[in-house]
């Protein structure tokens, strides 16, 4: 286990947040708590406190600005990273994300999401980490360790049991102490105990019965007994009580300025609703951040090294997808005696590329942690970049579900216009979506703003009928072709404030155009009003779909194709509208006709390849048909070259953090949708791994720790000694590999402890690299934690007396060796 070292406090803190807190009068102060617009605090010169910055990951860094004149690397997604197993390079990844930080002169980044993966159904799933409270804390701890010892703050979110999405700003969900203690809170204390955090962001569901932002018994455990002493922001528009959320230790209420702090705290205490130390306790903290990240004048910021640049961050992003990449299968085709994979490219004659996203990248899930690369490496590019025209490439289905933003036909830009009639600066767009949240350009005052105005060229680059649309809450002025085809309101019933910035967008007008044609088009949008609690915001979009493809001949042209190629390798994907923020999935089935694809190719050739481009399980019913399936997730911009690499050789080195079920049914935990309000957690400790132990007549399709190599290993040694257990491991392979050592523990006596114990628990895990023949010893440390439960009788861990099992293997499914420890 790596012993972090973060940048610790300077002495002179203390007396530099005093002195700064004695010049503040009450009104600044609620002012600080309430944030200057969507990403920033106010300055407070006379203070030396200048305005702080925060942005969104976890993939990337937005920065203040949604748009594509912006720019920011896309990184694989989290469950990606976690799939390395390898704190080292989730450190290496919180390195580059605070360079990117710094370029962007944010301050703060509001992530990890150290959530779990509950249910498979979760919308959010693609952006946490796992399964498992352990392994999740220690990813987590190198992330945050990357980051904050460049000089660069975090937020552990979302504090907690913000684990679905369905009604996430009013669901409460009702958790039992010893599960919120040993599986939810848990990585949150691993992150606090180990690398001190400087930030916290509670979430907009309930627990309990009280709101989190506003929980002051579940701040206290944070504060009190793990020792946190960050600064604690709320979800954006997650604040909704002012005496409550500043006694519970609610530092800042976001996004600014129209916030429950600011003149409602000011009245609060006026009127003696609360005390101005509770304001002044949440001042210290946010004075305290702007010391450790250098905005308070005076002191030197808590890191030395602050880091400006990562050099080539490409060959960085793909080394993280290759390692996260998971080999879930690989079988000899028929006739082979060796694997299908790697492949060898001067074997290869042609190779059948198939899938819409194999064209079309899809690096990252919807939502927040939306970022905008400068440049997206497809399947396709890098396949043909390594192979050449070897590479043939079929559409295989058509994944359209509904309209969607005007793309890469389309050439953009949009200016805001003034009341006046006069217009600002035009920028450009990366697809017909507009979303200036929390700002408008140029500075322009909300009072001010009349409407935006997008305009550009759509280039027909296939004959056949086109459909136009619209989305956004305001009206909308549609010209295509200097006619105008729609000039009313849209609106949408909806309680949900995101679903009423973004909303789906609604067909206008088809026309029938000639490929070739170059076709002027306009749309002007008018905000019914700016989204209340928000700063100004205006979203909106341009929508477009070509004319659809019969998808009849579409496969048939994929199978011929296949049956053509040496080998076939089909990229299967979900959508924009399978993972996201804001929902939960239905099902866990690939969009649209694409197992129906995959039979067809795999009946048309048995050396087939599926590459599963999710960022949480799907149901694969055609695995037994196909010779191996490679599991990449959302693998960010360098994606299409690790695909590459690893088809033709690079080492898959990851390994499933979560276990992926046969089919949605099987699954343990599929209740996301509150009844009457409330969600129960009723099946306690006992989610993914854990549950699946539990029963005889379900077999998941992959266990967690999955994750087939290259080369062959052998676990040859096991000995426990003390607190360590000591692992041989060799690789009896003919290449070089890497492996992820993984140790489980188990009690041996069955005790009966009230709620159960699990069949296993992973205990930790080493990430090695051997060439062949070599043996690799590693040491792993084991924590007293992992021999103890939560007594909800004592309200105190507990450690389960007796003989435990120790287990190291490849999953927890395979474990190989096996030993005994005594605990009393």
């Amino acid at each position: 286990m790596s012993d972090w070292s973060v940048p610790a406090d300077r002495p002179e803190y203390d007396g530099a947040v005093e002195a700064a807190l004695a010049k503040m009068d009450l009104e600044t102060k609620a002012d600080l708590l309430a944030g200057l617009d969507m990403w920033r605090t106010i300055a407070v010169p006379e203070a030396g406190l200048r305005s702080m910055t925060v942005s969104d990951g976890p993939i990337g860094v937005r920065g203040r600005f949604w748009t594509v004149a912006d720019p920011s690397l896309a990184l694989p997604s989290p469950t990606a990273q976690a799939a390395s197993w390898d704190p080292e390079l989730v450190r290496r990844i919180g390195n580059l994300l605070a360079a990117e930080s710094r370029r962007k002169d944010v301050d703060v980044l509001l992530a990890p999401t150290i959530n779990l993966h509950r249910s498979p159904l979760g919308g959010r799933h693609f952006e946490a980490f796992s399964e498992d409270p352990y392994l999740t804390g220690r990813i987590a701890q190198a992330y945050v360790a990357g980051v904050q010892e460049c000089g660069v703050g975090t937020t552990m979110k979302h504090y907690v049991g913000n684990d679905a999405e369905t009604d996430r700003f009013t669901v409460d969900n009702i958790i039992g102490e010893r599960t919120l203690r040993e599986l939810y809170l848990r990585p949150f204390e691993m992150v606090t105990a180990a690398v001190r955090p400087w930030g916290v962001m509670t979430a907009y569901n309930s627990v309990n019965g009280r709101t989190m932002t506003a929980h002051k018994e579940l701040m206290a455990v944070l504060r009190d007994e793990f020792g946190f002493d960050g600064f604690n922001v709320s979800d954006w528009g997650a604040a909704r009580h002012t005496v409550e959320g500043v006694e519970a230790g609610l530092d800042l209420a976001m996004p600014g300025p129209f916030t429950v702090y600011g003149e409602h705290l000011v009245a609060a205490v006026r009127e003696g609703r609360t005390s101005e130390t509770y304001v002044d306790d949440a001042v210290r903290r946010m004075l305290k951040l702007a010391a450790r990240v250098g905005a308070l004048e005076g002191v030197r910021a808590a890191a030395d090294e602050r880091i400006e640049a990562i050099a080539d961050p490409e060959a960085l992003l793909r080394e993280i997808a290759q390692r996260s990449f998971v080999l879930a299968q690989n079988n000899a085709p028929e006739g082979g005696a060796a694997p299908i994979l790697p492949l060898h490219a001067d074997a290869i004659r042609k190779l059948a590329l198939i899938g819409p996203a194999a064209a079309e990248a899809r690096i990252l899930g919807g939502g927040s942690a939306t970022v905008f690369p400068t440049n997206v490496v497809s399947p396709l590019d890098g396949l043909r970049e390594a192979l050449g025209d070897r590479v043939q490439y079929a559409q295989g289905v058509d994944l359209f579900e509904q309209i969607r933003p005007a793309g890469s036909d389309f050439d953009l830009k949009v200016r805001p216009m003034r009341t006046d009639g006069t217009e600002l600066p035009a920028e450009p767009l990366a697809n017909g979506d507009v979303k200036w949240m929390g700002y408008l350009p140029g500075g322009l005052p909300r009072d001010e703003f009349d409407r935006a105005v997008l305009d550009g060229v759509f280039t027909v680059t296939e004959t056949g009928d086109h459909v136009f649309g619209t989305r956004g809450f305001g009206h909308h002025k549609l010209v295509i072709d200097g006619d105008v085809v729609f000039d009313a309101d849209q609106s949408y019933e909806t309680d949900d404030p995101f679903e009423a910035f973004f909303g789906p967008g609604v067909e206008r007008v088809t026309l029938h155009l000639e490929a070739g044609q170059r076709i002027p088009v306009r749309l002007e949008f008018s905000p019914f009003s700016f989204p209340p609690g928000f700063p100004p915001s205006v979203l909106f979009g341009l929508m477009h779909t070509g004319p659809r493809p019969d998808e009849d001949r579409l496969i048939t042209e994929a199978v011929e194709a296949a049956r053509a190629a040496d080998v076939a390798v089909v990229v299967v994907s979900t959508t924009a509208l399978t993972e996201s923020e804001g929902f939960d999935r239905r099902d866990l089935r690939l969009p649209g006709r694409q197992d129906e694809l995959v039979a067809a190719v795999a009946e048309a050739n048995p050396n087939t390849v599926v590459v599963v481009n999710t960022g949480s399980p799907v149901e694969m019913p055609w695995s037994d048909d196909v010779a191996a399936i490679l599991l990449t997730w959302f693998p960010g911009q360098e994606g299409g070259h690790a695909l590459a690499n690893v088809l033709l050789g690079a080492e898959p080195g990851g390994r499933l953090t979560t276990t992926w079920p046969r089919r949605l049914e099987d699954a343990p935990v599929v209740q996301v949708v509150p009844k009457d309000g409330e969600l129960h957690y009723d099946e306690g400790i006992f989610i993914g791994y854990r549950a699946w132990e539990q029963r005889d007549s379900f077999e998941p399709a992959y266990w967690f720790g999955h994750g087939l190599s290259y080369t062959e290993w052998e676990y040859e040694d096991l000995v426990v000694d003390g607190g360590e257990a000591k692992i041989r491991v060799r690789n009896a392979g003919q290449v070089t590999g890497r492996e992820v050592v993984q140790v489980y523990l188990a009690p041996e006596s069955g005790l009966n402890i009230e709620g159960g114990i699990e069949t296993h628990r992973l205990a930790g895990f080493a990430s090695i690299e051997a060439a062949p023949g070599e043996t690799v010893e590693v040491t792993i440390p084991l924590e007293e934690r992992s021999f103890q439960f939560w007594s909800e009788a004592d309200h105190a861990w507990r450690t389960v007396p007796g003989a435990w099992a120790v287990a190291a293997g490849r999953s927890v499914a395979d474990l190989r060796l096996r030993a005994l420890v005594k605990r009393h």
